[in-house]
């Protein structure tokens, strides 16, 4: 399918929900270009604010804007958006019980060539922490269009991990989704891959089809929402499968591995393994490089697993 610039996409939806609702407003760090949202502000300059390189700063004022009534979308890279305003967020934002969109870019690997003072490996751990929030990241344009319209809809704080490179279309643009529910995006019998994110999701299905060439039946499951976790359907294919590998663009600890993993141990001690980074820092490099560099592909997914069936 063609390829659409998730930050674009991102920009539109915004755009298109501003024009129905007049309380959405975004809030950037000196990063809109980056963000892709300079067109929202060409079209609507009194409802976006540039705080500057004030990460932390920008966190206060999306807060204040939703004691006033506004809806804030903030943006900055997903680094920025964790580490250096999480206390901010946590406290002024998430502890007050407001509505605050928050959206860290380039998550993990996708922030290539930044380097690994900019490779976000931690956000989502740091942000599963955080009481009642919610924390998502779309795979694909479609997921992310149809799941902005869900979190703008909904009254409470987000954390979403916003892919912005040009990536293919998962589902189809009449596909329906809602916060909190994953998306089976292959059946199996044999084990599920739990996959999340729009580097991981893909490598989840090519994984699938290297398995079925083995004869191994792998499901794949889109997680879509890491907080609050679709616990039904990781529950039904634990019960289903017998084996369960996460797959995630983050450390294997704290994220959606760990997501799993406490589910599981609480509700159905599964045989799982996790595919994520290994408790290491980033680096420079090619996106490319960078997944190969961290065993985020699919051939790693196909060698846990194998390592679960042989078990």
């Amino acid at each position: 399918m063609a390829e659409k610039e998730m930050r674009a996409v991102y920009c539109d939806t915004l755009k298109r929900l501003a024009a129905e609702n007049k309380n959405i407003v975004i809030v950037e760090a000196d990063l809109m270009k980056a963000s892709g949202t300079m067109p929202f502000k060409a079209a609507y300059p009194g409802r976006a604010i540039d705080v500057g390189v004030a990460e932390a700063n920008m966190a206060g004022i999306a807060a204040g804007l939703s004691v006033a009534g506004k809806i804030p979308f903030a943006a900055t890279f997903g680094c920025f958006a964790s580490r250096r305003a999480f206390d901010q967020f946590f406290l002024s934002a998430n502890y007050a019980r407001l509505n605050v969109k928050l959206a860290g870019t380039d998550p993990g690997i996708s922030a290539a060539f930044n380097g690994g003072t900019h490779m976000p490996f931690e956000d989502m751990g740091m942000m599963r922490l955080i009481p009642h929030l919610v924390v998502l990241e779309p795979s694909d344009p479609v997921s992310l269009e149809k799941l902005l319209e869900q979190n703008a809809a909904y009254y409470g704080c987000s954390y979403m991990r916003l892919h912005r490179k040009a990536v293919p279309s998962l589902y189809k643009p009449d596909e329906e989704f809602s916060l909190g529910k994953g998306k089976v995006l292959r059946d199996g019998r044999d084990l599920a891959i739990a996959a999340l994110g729009a580097i991981m999701v893909p490598e989840a299905l090519k994984a699938a089809g290297l398995l079925g060439e083995q004869g191994i039946s792998a499901a794949v499951i889109d997680v879509l929402t890491v907080k609050p976790l679709d616990r039904e359907l990781v529950l039904s294919y634990a019960a289903k499968t017998g084996r369960i590998v996460t797959a995630e663009n983050h450390q294997a600890s704290g994220g959606l591995g760990g997501a799993v993993a406490e589910l599981l141990a609480r509700e159905r001690p599964t045989p799982m393994a996790m595919v994520g980074v290994a408790d290491e820092f980033g680096e420079v490099g090619t996106q490319e490089w960078l997944r190969e560099r961290f065993r985020l592909s699919a051939a790693e997914i196909v060698k846990q697993a194998l390592a679960l069936i042989n078990r």
